[in-house]
């Protein structure tokens, strides 16, 4: 089309898709334009503006590491990573919540008591509970990944004095859905502010607070694969969570626990000295 203005050039775009292109291809592509363009106009976006927006995902590109995904977290900080979450979550089962951009694949096996926690300091967390449908019936089959910050507040690909899988582990549970690990308290952090994402964040007066939290990807042969995250009531940040991934079903509560009374048939059972702190926590899957 010869005379594209500012007005029909949304529809223009549309008209150019060819007859063989997938329909949802088509209908996201489209969407994406209209919302693109629409953007432009309502705030008369300048040649400066455009720019320094292409140059803040080259910056994106750059930064980004197989340790490190730039474009995952900006996902996370503008809310989409969970707006997305929440678009397919079933009511009946634990809420999915952001995967951030830390995880490492391949997590070594864990064993159901296994021990997280190490010769790290900090305060030891028993957690415990079941993994179900949303019946609350045993699953078989299931494995869970684990992993969580150090006491410093990084994850073990952020930190070159950890090795790579310190903080991570695999469990399968046992048939009943029960697993169950200990490992230290996880603390506060801020996500990375060094890259494009830090930008964002300064330019909008925002601050790069997580509330501490444990990570889970809770896999099962003919269930929805679940990502989420769990949160202590108390934390500080709860409430104001810079990537928006708190959830009401994810919020739980750390319980103190004398050192004399801690459980057998755990990896660490007979050597915690000191009083610790544990959750029980229980994962509803969705059927596929």
């Amino acid at each position: 089309m010869r005379n594209v203005t500012k007005d029909n050039i949304t529809e223009v775009y549309a008209s150019y898709f060819g007859e063989d292109t997938d329909p949802r291809v088509k209908e996201i592509m489209t969407s994406l334009a209209s919302h693109l363009h629409d953007f432009a106009r309502d705030v008369n976006l300048t040649h400066d503006e455009w720019q320094a927006g292409l140059e803040l995902m080259k910056w994106t590109g750059d930064i980004t590491t197989p340790e490190r995904n730039e474009f995952v977290l900006m996902s996370d900080v503008l809310g989409l990573s969970s707006l997305v979450d929440m678009l397919h979550s079933n009511d009946d089962a634990t809420s999915s919540s952001v995967l951030g951009p830390f995880h490492v694949s391949n997590a070594p096996p864990l064993a159901v008591g296994g021990d997280m926690k190490k010769d790290f300091g900090g305060e030891v967390l028993l957690v415990e509970g079941y993994v179900t449908d949303t019946e609350g019936n045993a699953i078989q089959g299931v494995t869970v990944d684990l992993w969580q910050t150090a006491p410093n507040g990084l994850y073990s690909s952020q930190d070159p004095d950890q090795e790579i899988y310190d903080f991570h582990g695999l469990m399968t549970p046992e048939d009943n859905g029960w697993y169950c690990f200990t490992t230290v308290k996880p603390v506060e952090y801020t996500v990375p502010t060094d890259g494009p994402v830090g930008k964002i964040l300064e330019a909008a007066g925002r601050h790069p607070w997580r509330p501490s939290h444990l990570h889970y990807i809770v896999k099962a042969p003919g269930f929805k694969t679940l990502v989420t995250e769990v949160f202590p009531s108390d934390d500080p940040y709860l409430n104001q969570d810079t990537v928006f991934g708190v959830r009401e079903d994810l919020v739980m509560t750390y319980v103190p626990q004398k050192a004399a009374d801690f459980p057998d048939g755990y990896e660490i059972s007979g050597k915690v000295k000191e009083d610790y702190i544990s959750v029980h926590f229980d994962l509803k899957l969705e059927k596929l």
